[in-house]
Parts: C-alpha cells; structure tokens; sequence
C-alpha cells in the first residue's frame, strides 16, 4: 500500500510504517527485507540499486494486486488512527536504556547496584499496574 504513494527504500517504509502508526508499530530489518524479498519473488516488487541502497518499485502487476484488493483490504493503520493518543513508551523505554547503559560503562559499583533496584522496582510496578494492584510501598 505504501510503494503506491512512491518507490521507498526498506528504511523509508518502516519509518513510514512507524510514523503512519503513530510509533507504536516499528517493524525491524529482520521483517522489512525478508517481505521486500518475497514480494519480488512474486513479481509484485522490483527492486534496484539507488546510490548504494535498495529502491523497492511496485511493477505493474503489483499495483493491480493493491487496487484490487482496495475495498475488499482493511487499512492497516486505520486502527492506530483512531488510537488515542498515549505516552510514547517505545522511546520512553529507548531513553532508559540508554541512561541503563551509561551507568554500566561509567557508574561506580554503588551507582551500578542502585541502577538494578531502580530498574527492579520498575518492573515490579509495571506488573502491578497490569494488575491492577496498589501501588508498592516506598522503601
């Protein structure tokens, strides 16, 4: 659906892909270039070098596999349109890994213990949360 708006390369449709679901579907390398694979298998995709990057263009016949399939074929990213808006845990998560990682190059080991009861006492409240139980006791 997307390679009939323009050709793209395989990093330009999963960041289409993620912006069109507002951040909450990113999908990786791992599943991007086995689809782009398989659709040129079926003569849906060609795929050419493009200084050094891979340029994926629907053929003929996989413009008219889409536009038929258009009205019988839901819009995968109409659900994350009608999806409130909520907190971008993703890059929420992203962050934290980042500051995780930083503490373990560069923190003392007092600082690398305070780390894990911080990111254990995360996890405990995640799953509290979920289950709907009260909030842990401070320590």
């Amino acid at each position: 659906m997307l390679l009939t708006e323009e050709p793209m390369h395989g990093y330009q449709l999963m960041q289409a892909i993620a912006d069109r679901s507002g951040g909450r579907w990113t999908p990786s390398p791992g599943a991007i270039y086995p689809t782009i694979n398989q659709l040129e298998d079926e003569g849906l995709v060609t795929v050419t070098a493009d200084a050094g990057r891979k340029l994926v263009t629907l053929t003929d016949a996989g413009r008219e596999y889409v536009e038929g399939r258009r009205d019988a074929s839901a819009d995968p990213f109409a659900a994350f349109a009608s999806a409130t808006p909520g907190a971008d845990l993703r890059g929420l998560l992203e962050e934290l890994h980042s500051a995780t990682r930083q503490v373990a190059r560069n923190g003392t080991e007092e600082q690398r213990t305070a780390a894990a009861k911080i990111l254990t006492d995360a996890r405990r409240s995640l799953y509290l949360l979920l289950a709907d139980a009260p909030k842990a006791p401070e320590a």
